[in-house]
């Protein structure tokens, strides 16, 4: 009985309002953050609106799981929801992370590699913004979300590829002339690789989690 009337009750759609919202701070954020990666003087401007940006999306996220709590029907299942926002939220933490590394070694420089990094997570950013809105209707859209999840699955592989000749290459500079290499250049370079493939790990979480729903949905 309980489930009959459930079905009739019209479901608590501003969800997705809320999720393309917060899909597109991770959308700014991931365009500055390939600004800090250009390095030079606008490098703390672009450091403050990653900031910025993750402030928004955590002011999104409270927003999602009081809908949450508050709705008697919601789209899909609850616990669905808030993993999904979550991952998403995780994502921009993670930038915001990572300019912090920025901040507090002062950097102005970054390499080729770094910026190719800084190129994928806008490319999973894109790909997330794209997916988001598509769970409004799910089974109708299920083929492109799948498409779009297995696209930003791809873009992580390709990550641990750029970090992994990025490391080796800081390696290499520093085994040169000796081993006489400058260490701190290759910990703080190492660090900076590590936080900008997690920041595109936790983009493979938010498609795991959309896929999640899309089976459990179709």
């Amino acid at each position: 009985m309980l489930g009959w009337f459930r079905a009739l009750m019209p479901r608590e759609d501003r969800f997705f309002d809320l999720f393309a919202r917060h899909s597109h701070t991770l959308v700014a954020g991931a365009e500055a953050l390939q600004g800090v990666l250009q390095g030079g003087a606008e490098v703390p401007r672009y450091c403050q609106v990653i900031v910025d940006r993750e402030q928004e999306a955590d002011a999104i996220a409270a927003e999602v799981l009081l809908a949450v709590r508050r709705s008697f029907i919601t789209p899909f299942d609850r616990g669905d929801i808030k993993d999904l926002i979550q991952s998403m939220d995780d994502a921009i933490d993670q930038m915001n992370k990572t300019v912090k590394a920025v901040q507090l070694y002062e950097l102005r420089d970054f390499t080729p590699l770094m910026r190719a990094m800084g190129e994928t997570v806008i490319e999973a950013a894109r790909l997330t913004a794209e997916a988001v809105p598509l769970l409004n209707a799910v089974g109708s859209h299920a083929g492109r979300i799948n498409q779009l999840t297995e696209a930003i699955t791809q873009i992580e592989g390709h990550s641990d590829a750029l970090e992994e000749q990025g490391l080796k290459a800081l390696y290499q500079a520093h085994r040169r002339d000796g081993g006489d290499g400058d260490a701190m250049a290759y910990m703080i370079g190492a660090e900076i690789y590590g936080h900008l493939e997690d920041v595109v790990d936790r983009f493979e979480d938010v498609a795991n989690e959309i896929s999640g729903i899309v089976i459990e949905n179709v």
